[in-house]
């Protein structure tokens, strides 16, 4: 054994017992299954290492902040191993976050970035991801034309982070107008109805601009309803079945997929490390990548 592989074994902690996290996401929703496979799949790893680890998944059915914070304040309580929190409102959240810090929990945060003091593993550029839609979207209507955004949560950064994108991309079309912007609070059927509005008040609509996993596809919905699919070009975020499937229809003409998987794999990785007295990144991108129907065939 080297010197370096001894002094390797000598600072890392065994772990002696059964580890137990606690997962906190923003909301129940389906991006979050494949976060979930990423876990489980490090699991089934960590216990070829001789390391047992279970989960706790704590969601709250709506995007509610204050609701976030109560089961944040009972997983503090419980003091699992490992504390692992989506932040709604990383302003909001930071308070009970750092009464985790101060409980000496292992916290991390996945999805959405809450700031500096807490290390983080998921999407960080937002903004690039909001301009490369906008970007692709005004390239194929040509440079010009009317759009309406659905800017998803008014509180969640990463949504507005997306819409700050569009508006960036489309400030270098002087001849594309955003007609319409309204926030669908990650919420499908909210995405569906928004969009039947922005139809009927501007029936000359060329393209639909949208910031999470959900209002793609209520976007898609409504104007499949109307008789413009295809027509009325579509961007939006993510890798639901659903959205994939519009995809592939060209119903939805492009969407930026996150790296759910992996997201959900380190996240559970580092834990573990944490245990272990290990450093882990501070800050883990995980990346996207912008999907159309000619990446599907």
């Amino acid at each position: 054994m080297s010197l370096n592989e001894d002094l390797h074994r000598t600072l890392v902690r065994p772990v002696t017992k059964p580890l137990t996290f606690t997962y906190i996401p923003k909301l129940a929703h389906p991006w979050y299954d494949e976060v979930k496979r990423g876990i489980e799949d490090a699991i089934k790893e960590v216990k070829k290492e001789g390391i047992e680890v279970d989960y706790v998944w704590d969601q709250t059915a709506q995007a509610e902040v204050d609701e976030q914070n109560r089961k944040i304040e009972a997983a503090i309580a419980r003091k699992p191993d490992g504390l692992c929190v989506a932040a709604l409102d990383p302003v909001t959240n930071s308070q009970v976050l750092d009464e985790a810090l101060n409980a000496n929990l292992n916290v991390l945060t996945f999805g959405q970035y809450a700031g500096p003091k807490y290390p983080f593993v998921g999407r960080r550029n937002d903004l690039a991801d909001g301009y490369d839609l906008a970007k692709y979207l005004a390239e194929k209507l040509g440079g010009k034309g009317k759009v309406a955004v659905l800017s998803g949560s008014l509180t969640a950064p990463d949504h507005q982070g997306r819409v700050q994108g569009f508006k960036k991309a489309l400030a270098e079309y002087p001849d594309i107008k955003i007609v319409f912007e309204q926030p669908d609070n990650d919420n499908l059927e909210q995405a569906v109805s928004i969009t039947e509005s922005a139809l009927q008040a501007h029936p000359d609509l060329n393209g639909i601009l949208c910031c999470n996993a959900s209002n793609p596809i209520g976007a898609a919905r409504a104007v499949t309803r109307a008789g413009k699919a295809g027509e009325i070009l579509i961007v939006g975020m993510d890798n639901l079945p659903e959205t994939l499937e519009l995809v592939k229809k060209s119903v939805i003409l492009a969407t930026k997929v996150q790296r759910q998987w992996d997201i959900g794999y380190w996240s559970l990785r580092y834990l573990v490390a944490m245990n272990r007295g290990q450093a882990i990144p501070q800050d883990h991108d995980t990346g996207a990548t912008l999907v159309t129907a000619e990446l599907l065939r």
